[in-house]
């Protein structure tokens, strides 16, 4: 009987990644796509699905293992010389990850982990969340993370407390981080420094103190309540998210667009798009439009270094863009979206929300972001102040367009009008930077012929 060996697929960086949960087992039956098991990487969880139909001969891998792109997961006897009948892939086992969310967030973010203690029992005690300290939230995508000699428990609860185990000292074996070690960083962080010595130079860039503690009450005091655990891309974004709204300084933006002509051109090639197997949004239109803009303005296309005295330009384009699953809210990338026209944007988009909606992102897919786009333009709202999705800069927040009288001409005409938020970090962008970038936007949204130029 023919057999095939199921690998990993490319993960991108990732090398070592945790496996946090097997989904079949020898002689089960498995569909083309059907989830085989579940990787924690820093940044999200992700299946990895069968690439054939068949019977699992032999599994070489179980929880707790790492793998990296091509590790062997499974031997497969394929469908066509399987005696039993192949099963569907077992429901809810979809997963994806900074957060993100994302992922882990958006952010959207996107845009790693929120605590989660207190749904492991049906009545939560009194208690108080456990504090972090301003400077021991790691730096988003900081690889001293990854580095670290510590298993996936230590790491998941490195993660809710912020802690970059980078920065911890090991007093396992050969230098393991423990759970311990990472409680021992946290009080230490918490010692506030003292004129003239005391408090390590870790509690004097935190300001001599830990972040204020929430008091988290008994709730079930005040009547009844149900427990239910926070999903994987909620544990994985969150704390993602809390490092970039402690560490970076945030200041939003706002404006408007003028869409009327973009919405009525947008329909106008709806019909030539769907031919070609394409749906043209909006959002097709302000990734270009925002391409256009990090052409013009370069400072929104940077990071900042890790010893934060350094500013990174990058010479490429991927834009993130927030995509509301079943899930959580993930974070797909867009590579090299300057190259793109605005067909093969939409395209782009389409291909990759409907892998989110799967669970199907791989690592890769989710990585590399320049410059992130969160639209609620379809569930609605007229503002927000969308969280930066760091280590990048800025973030752009998209509203529900809306009529509205505008003044033209000495006359209030009707115009279809787009609320953009923008974020930034104030420690790179300025006001008056950040208004220059949402005026120019405006008008890049409002030129919609000029976005559907050939790409040189």
């Amino acid at each position: 009987m023919a057999s095939k060996d199921i690998l990993v697929p490319d993960l991108g960086d990732f090398k070592d990644v945790a496996v946090i949960e097997v989904l079949v087992k020898a002689g089960d039956s498995v569909q083309v796509d059907a989830p085989l098991l579940t990787l924690e990487t820093e940044k999200a969880t992700m299946d990895v699905p069968s690439t054939d139909a068949g019977v699992i001969e032999k599994l070489h891998v179980a929880a707790g293992s790492k793998v990296s792109t091509g590790t062997l997961i499974a031997t497969l006897q394929l469908a066509a010389d399987a005696a039993a009948p192949a099963i569907a892939a077992p429901k809810g086992s979809a997963k994806a990850a900074t957060p993100p969310a994302a992922p882990e967030a958006a952010a959207p973010a996107a845009p790693p982990v929120p605590p989660v203690a207190a749904a492991a029992a049906p009545v939560a005690p009194p208690a108080v969340a456990a504090p972090a300290a301003a400077k021991a939230t790691p730096p988003t995508g900081d690889q001293s993370f990854a580095r670290a000699h510590a298993g996936p428990s230590v790491r998941r609860f490195a993660r809710e407390l912020g802690v970059d185990l980078g920065r911890v000292k090991g007093s396992g074996q050969k230098g393991r981080i423990t759970d311990e070690d990472v409680k021992a960083f946290v009080k230490s962080l918490m010692v506030p420094a003292v004129a003239g010595g005391g408090g390590g130079a870790d509690a004097a860039g935190a300001g001599g103190s830990a972040l204020p503690k929430i008091n988290v009450p008994d709730f079930s005091t005040f009547g009844a309540i149900d427990i239910k655990p926070l999903g994987r891309v909620q544990r994985i974004s969150g704390a993602r998210l809390h490092a970039s709204w402690v560490n970076l300084p945030h200041v939003t933006q706002f404006d408007e667009a003028d869409v009327t002509d973009l919405e009525q051109l947008r329909k106008s090639l709806k019909g030539n798009a769907d031919a070609a197997g394409i749906r043209l949004t909006t959002l097709a239109f302000i990734v270009r439009a925002c391409v256009k803009a990090l052409q013009q303005f370069p400072l929104f296309n940077t990071s900042i270094d890790a010893g934060g005295e350094n500013l990174i330009y990058k010479k490429y384009m991927h834009i993130g863009f927030a995509a509301d699953t079943p899930n959580g809210l993930l974070v797909p990338v867009i590579r090299d979206a300057d190259r793109k026209d605005i067909y093969e944007i939409a395209r782009a988009l389409g291909e990759l929300s409907a892998k989110a909606r799967g669970g199907k992102l791989s690592g890769a897919e989710m990585q590399g972001g320049s410059f992130t786009i969160s639209s609620l333009g379809g569930i609605g709202g007229t503002a927000f102040t969308p969280i930066i999705n760091a280590p990048e800069v800025a973030i752009l927040g998209v509203s529900r367009a809306s009529m509205k009288p505008v003044y033209r001409d000495e006359a209030f005409v009707p115009r279809l009008m787009l609320p953009l938020s923008l974020s930034y970090d104030h420690r790179v962008i300025d006001g008056a930077n950040g208004a220059r970038f949402t005026s120019y936007l405006a008008k890049a949204l409002a030129d919609a012929h000029g976005l559907t130029e050939a790409v040189p």
